[in-house]
């Protein structure tokens, strides 16, 4: 079995951008602009952290998925592609995480 790449459901994402909000879900979340997106994301991710918490893997597998989605999505209503995001995690890389969170003057 292939696995499937972030960049490939970017790329997913950014051709059901252009479709009517009518006909695609991915559309009709970027036309509610930066506040439902956002919300949406966070709704997301508030999930993935209950169903960690509960130790169900299948519902953490499941969230997991739509918060990378709804980040997604959340990325391309605000002009950012995913590969300035990989960028920034491979310069961070450079370093040991301690180092890089203290270099940002946070904790």
């Amino acid at each position: 079995m292939s696995e499937f790449s972030l960049a490939e459901l970017a790329a997913i994402v950014e051709r059901r951008a252009k479709a009517a909000p009518e006909e695609s879900y991915t559309a009709r979340l970027l036309a509610g602009g930066a506040p439902v997106l956002a919300r949406k994301f966070g709704e997301e991710a508030l999930e993935t952290v209950i169903a960690g918490l509960t130790g169900d893997r299948a519902a953490l597998t499941g969230e997991a998925a739509d918060v990378l989605y709804h980040l997604l999505v959340l990325l391309n209503g605000a002009g950012v592609e995913l590969s300035d995001v990989m960028a920034e995690l491979k310069a961070r890389t450079q370093q040991s995480g301690l180092a890089e969170k203290a270099g940002r003057g946070r904790g």
